[in-house]
């Protein structure tokens, strides 16, 4: 297992922020050869950085959720690719086992479609190179691109989603604007910004009045752990609710408006995100209330078309549900919750139709969430998805 060596306390979280450098989940020092994350496990109680010096170290801390969320798993997985490269002793062929070193990668966690699409970015730049150094260079400058690259999507998502929550506070006359959020899709999960917050930050800094709903989102509590220690650091208000609360919020108007992240959403608007989002859908649709998804494009499975039976759901361990974990006198314990001899099923995800989606919000601005609207906003991506269709049908006639 990856080494873990630096407890950082909130306080120099604090300072950094005040001094206006943003810290990020993942990065690498200079001249360094070591990939370093925070350790989001143990979040919000202890800050620990981990260190990542292999693929091994990568496939755990994806598996392990030392590092989540779908924007950040793809950036991991695109360092991860820079660490095989860096770890390659030359005893088999480099395409060869760089394929392989991918293949392990992809296959960590199977719903975020970011994972392959991180890794198989850096991986096409180096097959059929021969130089090593070279290699070291393209790896480690393309994995560093990908993730500059989500940072200023994830602030144009909150530039955009930034209209859709001022429409709503001048609609109610300078009144608090409520926006519920499910699971975590803040900067943890995207490398800065967020996908789901970067608009509630946007609004924070425009001085509009806004407050959080933040569903814990069982079984890890993510939204508990994760959202609120961000927005509290951050300043903002929010409220933590248990996750069967939504509804009732909802029918008594005390939501404006919902905003989460996915982990792949297909080309035709279907939404795989946090289990539980379907629900959140399901009673914002029933209460007249929009229901937006913030996503950069990496996100989109440009080949698929119907995320209910194509989208594959993660099944993760019954403890994540059997146990629940908390801070008790300074330490970190897990604490039984059932019975011990009684089974529990852990769906890590499930899938919102199009038809429940008011719209995405998006590094290009805002659509609904249809085939047809989906192309007007990325048009080369449903063309190239199109074409290689057809190209497809005609090998087949």
């Amino acid at each position: 297992m990856f080494s873990q060596h630096v407890v950082v306390d909130n306080t120099e979280l604090l300072i950094r922020k005040a001094n206006g450098t943003k810290m990020r989940p993942i990065w690498q020092d200079k001249d360094s050869e070591i990939v370093k994350v925070i350790d989001q496990r143990l979040l919000p109680h202890k800050l620990i950085i981990s260190d990542l010096r292999s693929v091994d170290d990568v496939i755990n801390a994806i598996k392990h959720m030392v590092v989540r969320g779908a924007p950040l798993i793809g950036v991991t997985g695109a360092y991860g690719v820079y660490l095989a490269v860096i770890n390659f002793d030359g005893k088999t062929g480099f395409d060869d086992f760089l394929i392989n070193e991918c293949n392990r990668l992809k296959s960590t966690r199977p719903t975020a479609v970011n994972l392959s699409w991180g890794v198989d970015r850096v991986k096409d730049k180096l097959l059929k190179m021969t130089n090593q150094s070279a290699r070291i260079d393209i790896a480690r400058n393309e994995a560093a691109k990908i993730a500059d690259e989500e940072v200023e999507n994830c602030k144009k998502i909150g530039e955009n989603g930034l209209r859709l929550i001022d429409e709503i506070w001048m609609k109610k006359k300078g009144k608090t604007v409520n926006i519920l959020t499910h699971c975590n899709a803040g900067w943890l999960a995207c490398v800065e910004y967020g996908t789901a917050t970067a608009p509630i930050y946007a609004a924070y800094e425009n001085d509009i009045d806004i407050h959080v709903w933040v569903d814990e989102t069982r079984p890890l509590n993510q939204g508990a752990r994760l959202t609120a220690w961000e927005l509290n650091n951050h300043g903002i208000k929010h409220t933590v609710i248990t996750d069967n609360a939504g509804g009732h919020l909802m029918q008594h108007g005390m939501v404006d408006m919902v905003i989460v992240g996915t982990d792949r959403t297909t080309y035709t608007g279907d939404v795989a995100n946090k289990i539980g989002t379907y629900l959140k859908a399901l009673a914002a649709r029933d209460n007249n209330i929009p229901f937006y998804v913030a996503l950069p494009s990496s996100t989109f499975d440009w080949k698929l078309k119907d995320g209910i039976n194509e989208i594959s759901i993660e099944e993760r361990d019954p403890d994540e549900v059997r146990y629940v974990q908390g801070l008790e006198l300074g330490s970190i314990k897990s604490v039984l919750l059932p019975p011990a001899s009684s089974p529990a099923a852990n769906f890590a995800f499930d899938v919102t139709p199009a038809r429940l989606v008011t719209g995405f919000i998006t590094e290009r601005g805002v659509c609904r969430a249809t085939k047809q609207d989906i192309k007007r906003m990325f048009p080369r991506n449903v063309d190239e998805l199109t074409s290689s269709s057809r190209r497809t049908d005609l090998s087949q006639a």
